[in-house]
């Protein structure tokens, strides 16, 4: 087993699990319930983590997890305005990556 990933914010970790899932990447996640014990640990061992079942998927999950973090850069970074979904033309608000209709993924090139 390997450390894989962690982060603060349970949210962005259940993120990454969901796509290495997806993957058919074998990880799960630890701490996650740890955090109401801040103050009685260290912070940096409170936080929740993504592990690899099998370190030998690292890179491929490497690859899964820079390709999702440039994403999110990408729609950050200038994408302030509302967007069309490619699949059904729902316009949705700039900050969800996900058509509230379909639920197609946001590309970033729609804009």
């Amino acid at each position: 087993m390997q450390r894989f990933f962690r982060h603060y914010d349970r949210f962005q970790v259940y993120q990454v699990k969901s796509l290495l899932d997806e993957a058919g990447i074998p990880c799960f996640v630890k701490n996650e319930l740890v955090q109401g014990a801040i103050g009685e640990i260290p912070p940096m061992d409170s936080e929740p983590e993504v592990w690899l079942q099998d370190p030998s998927w690292a890179a491929k999950a490497n690859q899964i997890v820079d390709a999702f973090k440039a994403e999110q850069a990408a729609i950050s970074a200038d994408n302030k305005n509302d967007w069309a979904c490619r699949e059904c033309g729902q316009i949705s608000e700039y900050q969800f990556a996900i058509c509230w209709q379909c639920q197609a993924p946001r590309s970033v090139v729609e804009e």
